[in-house]
């Protein structure tokens, strides 16, 4: 998780919905997006943004890849965006009136798609 976040970490409500998984993660809070990807700039990304020209279905899922999605309200910063434009994914949306999906469904949804990738690889 990269700071800021809009939450505190600490929050019974935050613990409540990761009840089951929560002592199973390695948990890792930057303090900046400037520490991510300093820290990880030779690991695989994928980020994914409306401003995005590939469909997630694209993205070569492989163990240890970063999935970066940003902020519900206004996604992933134009600065982020622009220095990484060969890694930006997108799910299409097939209505004119959808102009988004919350955050956790758009997770699911590109998550799932690399667990089945994976597992077809096993």
């Amino acid at each position: 998780m990269v700071k800021p976040l809009g939450f505190e970490l600490d929050d019974k409500r935050v613990k409540r919905a990761g009840l089951d998984y929560w002592p199973h993660l390695d948990l890792k809070v930057y303090q900046g997006v400037d520490e991510f990807f300093e820290t990880h700039k030779n690991k695989p990304m994928a980020l994914l943004s409306s401003h995005g020209t590939k469909s997630y279905t694209e993205i070569e899922f492989e163990p240890g890849i970063f999935l970066i999605f940003g902020k519900e309200s206004v996604g992933l910063s134009p600065e982020i965006t622009h220095k990484h434009p060969d890694q930006l994914y997108k799910i299409p949306l097939f209505s004119e009136h959808i102009r988004s999906l919350n955050i956790a469904n758009a997770v699911a949804v590109v998550v799932y798609e690399g667990i089945r990738q994976i597992a077809d690889l096993s």
